[in-house]
């Protein structure tokens, strides 16, 4: 049976490994290239468009309320004389 520490030892020293060697640069590299060219796209974040749809939603409920309200004042139902 092999021994969990040793997975865990491997696992460090290919980290290690990793951090040392230009892969690790290129990485960074990379992620600074990304960023830079999503900072320059108009984007938001997931929970702002979250936020939004949200604020939309309530916005069409309120809107449909307020239709029904003013189809209401102007078409009263016919009441006996």
């Amino acid at each position: 049976m092999l021994d969990p520490k040793f997975f865990e030892d491997l696992g460090a020293r290919l980290s290690a490994i990793i951090a040392a060697s230009p892969a690790a640069d290129i990485e960074k590299n990379a992620r600074a290239l990304l960023a830079s060219g999503f900072a320059k796209l108009d984007l938001v974040s997931r929970e702002e468009f979250d936020i939004q749809s949200q604020v939309l939603q309530r916005t069409r409920e309120k809107l449909k309320a307020l239709e029904a309200r003013l189809d209401r004042l102007e078409n009263p139902p016919d009441q006996p004389v």
